[in-house]
């Protein structure tokens, strides 16, 4: 037990060492690479995109590379390790590829489309479900991996919300790891948590530096792909439904932005100022207080996530729950329009 909690600190810390030292090499590389005309600085647009001067890419970039060298140190290279990194990183040159050139929606998609299923051929798909079988199985595993990628490429739009996100998550998924006694998932997550903390530290308002597409879309596929590592069904039949909570608030953003642009008649794929981040700014929240409120929205899930794989919640209190929480998310979201609506009626 003690060599395996040394090499977990070791990961951790090696990994964001190395993230911490690159992050500021690959912000200098992509100024020099815009120079040349390439799309590596995220320009401001006073629409979406309302950052005061031009902010670097390539973040996600050093977050790989931080995360991959951890990797050789601490874990041996075995056939699903290597195709589980061979899946992530073409998501990440998908993504470097839309940075540099822009991509068309279908040319994205379908980048991500083939992605996905060369991580499902490997076998990440979903084994441990009672109502499933591997004919529908799959096609729903597909459907999870690119849903979660996508939701953490939509969700990127403000300081530190993505990487907040995925750290909440990545630490969710380590806990339980650890519980499960999977030590070799435990330090492939946490040589993926360093490179996270690492690039927040610039990532954080006011940011120095973006994921861009490449870092959102591999990080995405991470969190999409390592829930298929772990054990689900050890405590619960129902374990695994339980990654869909603890990455609820990305899976929230997807959905209600869907209905959000469905309703406007805005093809979904198409930029909008509709995400809740961006709600809650034009209301009069901070950056810092959002950051703060998902963070503790994401500790939240990660609690009720535990108390229903260990079988310390009934169906009603589950639903209960469910209830409670996305009544909370939605007050939050509303509360300025309520609150002016009140004074209007009052005034």
């Amino acid at each position: 037990m003690t060599l395996i909690v040394i090499k977990l600190i070791f990961a951790l810390t090696i990994s964001f060492l190395i993230t911490l030292y690159l992050v500021p090499v690959f912000s200098t590389i992509a100024h020099r690479l815009n120079s040349l005309g390439l799309g590596t600085l995220d320009i401001p647009d006073g629409r979406i995109k309302k950052h005061e001067k031009p902010i670097p890419y390539l973040g996600g970039v050093a977050i790989f590379v931080g995360f991959i060298i951890s990797l050789s140190f601490t874990l041996s290279f075995e056939n699903q390790l290597v195709l589980f990194l061979i899946g992530t990183t073409l998501l990440l040159f998908i993504g470097l590829i839309d940075d540099l050139v822009v991509l068309k929606p279908y040319q994205k998609f379908s980048g991500q489309f083939i992605a996905a299923f060369c991580l499902v051929r490997s076998g990440f798909y979903l084994k441990e479900s009672f109502f499933l079988n591997n004919f529908w199985s799959i096609p729903v595993s597909l459907l999870w991996i690119l849903s979660v990628v996508n939701a953490f490429n939509l969700v990127d739009i403000m300081d530190g919300l993505a990487s907040t996100i995925a750290i909440g998550s990545t630490i969710a998924f380590l806990i339980i790891a650890c519980l499960n006694e999977q030590w070799q998932v435990a330090l492939l997550l946490t040589s993926f948590l360093g490179p996270l903390g690492a690039f927040l530290w610039y990532n954080k308002p006011p940011a120095h530096i973006y994921l861009g597409d490449a870092g959102s879309l591999f990080i995405g596929g991470i969190l999409a792909t390592v829930p298929f590592l772990l054990k689900w069904s050890k405590y619960n039949i129902y374990g695994f439904a339980i990654p869909a909570i603890i990455l609820a608030i990305p899976l929230l953003e997807v959905f209600f932005l869907i209905m959000v642009r469905s309703y406007k008649r805005i093809p979904f794929y198409k930029a909008s100022p509709d995400h809740f981040a961006l709600y809650l700014r034009n209301n009069g929240w901070s950056k810092n207080a959002i950051l703060i409120y998902i963070f503790i929205l994401s500790l939240s899930l990660f609690w009720w996530s535990y108390l229903i794989l260990y079988n310390e919640l009934s169906f009603i209190q589950f639903v209960i729950l469910s209830v409670l929480f996305l009544s909370v998310w939605l007050f939050f979201l509303c509360f300025n329009f309520l609150l002016r609506t009140f004074r209007l009626f009052w005034l």
